[in-house]
């Protein structure tokens, strides 16, 4: 449904001390119909020139974007019927009109007869919480409502594939989840939904998929629910009899990759490089003699993983596929060391 393959773009430099800027460098992915993909990553790592490039709003200097088997490139305006988007900060929005001649402008633009789109249109404003603000000018809206606005818009054009900036960006929590019942609608509806954020929540709570970039590169292209239990399998939680001294401490982090120590010292929260590392950290552990009261997989969230992959790079497929499918063994082994 959706195709990006081998996009690239370069901003040239705007003056003598200005260098160019390499905003995305052959970025590739695919999204099927009726899916709901987080693109994600740092500010400045592309996400918004790829959202821009799939909307026809800048050209690229290489690369294959399609949406529902159209070549934007090519036939700009014939994949643009196929396509709505929502713009961080409400850019498709028109300040100056209400919020139904909003809805009312946009279904012109798209050839929607006036008379038998108007009942679907206070079928919309009702639908989004907007009936009462329906003469209210945009400008006077509130955040939430202007964003439930946007997304009305996108409703109305019924295309299949839904792009969406920063969705919840300024949204109260109330407003969020509202957002997110909105996206879930659209995906029971068949509808393809690429939404890029900031909010780890969001994508945790709705995407199957994500496609992390970095650097103008994807970083990685995986399941959701697999990177969550992936990561999983790499942090622990040690709960002690007594305190850390800062000498065992220091050697921990000399041999883990990422420690954390709370509660003055009686608990220690690891993420691994490897399934070997447990080791490490009970090895230190008893070395000192400390007393270990109890060594359990640490919960963790997508917001976790995320900082994760972008500081540490992706990681090993195979590698780690292993240690995801074998972690409870490998917790069990750490206990029965422990029990030694």
């Amino acid at each position: 449904m959706v195709v990006v393959d081998g996009l690239s773009k370069t901003y040239p430099a705007r003056g003598r001390s200005d260098p160019a800027v390499t905003a995305v460098d052959g970025v590739g992915f695919r999204v099927e119909r009726g899916g709901i993909v987080g693109l994600l990553g740092p500010n400045g790592a592309g996400k918004t020139t790829t959202i821009k490039a799939l909307c026809g709003l800048i050209t690229p200097d290489a690369g294959v974007l399609t949406v529902a088997g159209i070549d934007v490139r090519r036939h700009r305006l014939q994949a643009l019927r196929h396509l709505a988007a929502v713009l961080e900060g409400n850019r498709n929005l028109y300040w100056r009109l209400t919020a139904r001649e909003n809805l009312t402008y946009f279904a012109g633009n798209r050839g929607m007869p006036r008379r038998s789109v108007a009942k679907r249109i206070d079928e919309l404003l009702e639908r989004f919480d907007l009936g009462v603000k329906r003469d209210a000018l945009v400008s006077s809206l509130s955040r939430g409502m202007q964003q439930k606005l946007a997304l009305a818009v996108a409703a109305l054009a019924g295309t299949e594939v839904v792009l969406l900036d920063e969705p919840t960006l300024g949204l109260d929590v109330e407003t969020g989840y509202e957002v997110r019942a909105l996206l879930r609608e659209m995906q029971r509806e068949g509808r393809t939904v690429i939404v890029s954020t900031h909010d780890m929540p969001v994508v945790q709570d709705l995407c199957e998929r994500t496609v992390v970039i970095a650097h103008g590169r994807v970083l990685v292209d995986d399941r959701v629910d697999h990177l969550m239990r992936l990561f999983a399998s790499r942090a622990y939680q040690v709960e002690l009899g007594a305190p850390l001294s800062a000498a065992q401490v220091e050697a921990l982090r000399r041999r883990l990759m990422h420690v954390h120590v709370v509660d003055d010292g009686l608990r220690v929260q690891v993420e691994l490089a490897k399934g070997d590392d447990l080791y490490a950290l009970i090895d230190v552990l008893r070395e000192g003699a400390t007393p270990i009261e109890s060594l359990d997989r640490r919960v963790i969230d997508f917001e976790t993983v995320f900082r994760r992959l972008v500081k540490d790079g992706a990681p090993n497929g195979d590698t780690h596929r292993a240690d995801a499918i074998d972690a409870d063994a490998q917790l069990e082994r750490a206990r029965s060391r422990l029990r030694a």
